[in-house]
């Protein structure tokens, strides 16, 4: 496409804010700024912005409970069972693991990829990847094997988290055995419309959520080459989950036992309006249900046990069979607009901090992959033994509270450890 094209494009697709700056800059900006649009489908962009304002009604439609296992009601014949069926897929190398770590430290007050953060955690601080790396390497001296182990970043910190890993020497982890792609990036909008320049006249992008990494996988060819390798099943969870039981032997077999395509960890709400979303099945299919979804006569709805009807909550520990992965890699799943504050360039070419949110960014959802398929394998997990997420930098999910769960866990474990 050349620049009269390209011109023409922005003109369809009112993008007046734009056209005036290619107006005033010097040409080998505009064309830096013209190669960027080319790469733009912008009439994706123009369904984006159609549907920001939309007013979505909530159909919850058929809600009903998601059958779960509970360990803690299993015997140790059974346990053993389930184990056995997930070891065995470990030792015969069909397992990989991949971290999503595309995002930054902003909430933390931490300027710098996530996975680089150093907590203060017992015997001594550790940094994010390197407390996953620990947990990979103590799975792979337990079964005797090498997991393949994958990182998706971003275009934002992708080079840092490959220097901080070379850096580090992926923490004794075997370098062949580590791969990173990047994860996709969608264009800002604001709220009439337009496109967002940053302060070096460069296209103002996000990255688009956690539930990118299937279409990524293909894109990168880490599908390829999973298949390659003969995986058949890859766990995926986030960087920020210090007790992420990344090498699940019990939902592996718990999965493939039940003939499942996904598997994921819950754990149970602590009260029936806890802030969490529900895992839940929706017209037949398994949906997380945002908890001020869920119709209120619901909320506090108990089985015959007396235990929550709705009190399975979504933790993003998650684990897919790659033929599944193979399929969702195809879908197109919805976008979830968030309303962000960001500067931007005006048609003057002057660079505004607005005082409010100002802009959407676009993310993709993990768990609506779900949707595609029947049944899922739902093994309750326990906050103490399986989430301690760090999102905020004090309070609720802050390093505080994550640390003090990792060390507690780890006193109750010390004979596990390395």
């Amino acid at each position: 496409m050349n620049e009269k094209e390209i011109i023409k494009n922005l003109e369809k697709y009112n993008q007046p804010r734009l056209i005036n700056i290619l107006n005033k800059v010097d040409e080998k900006t505009k064309k830096e700024i013209l190669e960027e649009v080319s790469l733009i489908n912008l009439k994706e962009i123009e369904r984006l912005y159609a549907n920001i304002k939309d007013t979505v009604e909530v159909d919850v439609g058929e809600l009903k409970p998601v059958k779960s296992i509970n360990p803690d009601k299993l015997s140790k014949e059974e346990l053993d069972k389930y184990e056995n069926i997930g070891i065995d897929i470990l030792k015969n190398n069909k397992f990989a693991v991949i971290i999503m770590s595309g995002g930054e430290g902003t909430r933390l007050g931490y300027n710098g990829p996530k996975g680089t953060l150093k907590i203060n955690v017992e015997p001594k601080p550790k940094y994010l990847f390197e407390i996953m790396a620990d947990s990979m390497q103590r799975a792979n001296k337990k079964y005797g094997i090498t997991i393949p182990w994958y990182i998706m970043t971003s275009n934002k910190n992708n080079d840092k988290i490959v220097e901080f890993m070379e850096e580090h020497n992926y923490f004794g982890y075997p370098k062949d055995y580590v791969g990173f792609f990047k994860q996709g990036e969608l264009p800002l909008i604001t709220e009439d419309g337009q496109l967002v320049l940053d302060e070096n006249y460069r296209i103002r992008k996000a990255a688009d959520g956690n539930g990118s990494v299937f279409k990524s996988m293909r894109e990168r060819g880490v599908l390829d080459e999973m298949k390659e390798k003969g995986i058949e099943w890859v766990y995926i969870g986030q960087i920020d989950n210090i007790l992420l039981k990344m090498v699940d032997t019990l939902l592996l077999g718990v999965t493939i036992k039940e003939g499942s395509e996904i598997g994921t960890r819950s754990v149970f709400k602590d009260f029936p309006r806890e802030r969490m979303g529900t895992l839940c099945l929706k017209n037949g299919n398994v949906k997380v249900i945002e908890y001020s979804e869920i119709p209120e006569d619901m909320i506090e709805a108990k089985n015959e046990n007396g235990e929550m009807l709705f009190g399975e909550s979504n933790i993003t520990c998650n684990l897919f069979s790659l033929k599944a992965i193979d399929k969702i890699s195809l879908k197109d799943l919805p976008y979830h607009k968030a309303h962000k504050k960001y500067s931007y360039m005006d048609e003057n070419c002057k660079m505004v901090e607005p005082s409010d949110p100002n802009a959407y960014k676009f993310e993709y959802f993990i768990f609506d992959s779900f949707e595609y398929f029947n049944q899922i394998s739902v093994v309750r997990g326990k906050r103490e033994e399986d989430f301690a997420p760090i999102k905020n930098k004090e309070g609720v999910q802050s390093p505080e509270t994550a640390v003090k769960l990792y060390n507690d866990y780890w006193r109750r474990h010390a004979d596990e450890r390395m």
